[in-house]
């Protein structure tokens, strides 16, 4: 068995995240209590409570997911389970960086903090606009956002066959949507966030990360990281750094992530934080993949049974 650790990004996130772990393990309150001390504001309760506009913030939500995902993780590596590899979809990528042991967990705080606002600050909310495209094919979706005139769109999340997201400036990206239909896809769905992400209208937002993460301590690491923007198994701390900067102005490539390792002998992928999307993702990329899930005691503990036996 070879096992891939992965962590959801943005849009995997709700009200009542973590909770279930930070009533039952003392490391899960910690890592809460390290996170309010770092960011100034208490992160358990936002998580646990809500409001859920104010989750939803780019800026909160980033590192609310961050500490959900490292909550969920402490546990599972106290049981002595270690990966042979760690990926991240979009924000989850810094998770993955964290597990592997490439960025301290208060960086990544600080960090995925300020790259939401950064994102939010690029494009002013309601200019901009990601959608799914649910039924067409990669090379169908390019053609459309490469025939829209009302504006600029591009392919933002390659994520599984079958389903793309595209991002950019609203009436472009509403434009698409409507092409798309017109093309047989079976859904075109836009999708609640507060900023387009993967593609070139993050370019100013890249750049501020990229002066950002100057000031940090990013280290080589034992575990290879799959970077979301090339696919590749990451080592050292030049490459992480410059991916992180790429990927938030390029198209995630998630689809070629799961093959690569999967082409690489890994067959148990464990998603570790909210949700189960990524599972589904993957279900759909390669059937016969092992999945599990960390979410709560409960699956933590169906995790540990199987990985440890």
């Amino acid at each position: 068995m070879k096992i891939a650790f992965v962590f959801p990004g943005q849009g995997s996130q709700y009200v009542g995240m973590g909770k279930d772990l930070w009533g039952r393990y003392d490391e899960v309150k910690e890592v809460y209590k390290e996170a309010s001390r770092t960011l100034g504001y208490d992160l358990a309760d936002l998580s646990f409570q809500g409001p859920l506009d104010e989750l939803n913030k780019t800026y909160r939500t980033q590192p609310c997911l961050l500490t959900a995902s490292m909550a969920a993780l402490r546990p599972l590596m106290s049981a002595g389970v270690r990966p042979q590899a760690v990926a991240g979809h979009s924000l989850g990528e810094y998770s993955a960086i964290v597990a592997a042991g490439g960025i301290s967990f208060e960086d990544a705080l600080r960090i995925t903090e300020k790259r939401g606002l950064f994102m939010q600050e690029a494009v002013p909310a309601g200019q901009g606009l990601m959608a799914a495209i649910i039924g067409l094919g990669r090379n169908k979706v390019d053609e459309i956002c490469l025939s829209v005139d009302s504006g600029y769109v591009s392919p933002a999340n390659y994520n599984c066959p079958g389903q793309i997201v595209i991002a950019g400036e609203k009436g472009a990206v509403e434009e698409a949507m409507r092409l798309s239909k017109e093309a047989g896809a079976k859904r075109a769905l836009a999708l609640a966030v507060s900023a387009p992400s993967h593609c070139t209208l993050m370019v100013e937002a890249s750049n501020r990360l990229a002066d950002l993460l100057d000031t940090v301590d990013i280290r080589d690491t034992e575990i290879p990281v799959v970077s979301n923007a090339d696919a590749t198994f990451l080592t050292t701390a030049e490459r992480i750094k410059f991916a992180l900067i790429k990927q938030l102005n390029s198209p995630l490539l998630w689809e070629d992530s799961i093959r690569k390792m999967t082409e690489s002998g890994i067959d148990t992928f464990v998603e570790i934080g909210p949700g189960k999307v990524l599972s589904g993702l993957i279900k759909r990329i390669d059937p016969q993949a092992k999945l599990l899930n960390v979410d709560d005691s409960d699956s933590l503990g169906k995790a540990r049974e199987y990985l440890t036996a």
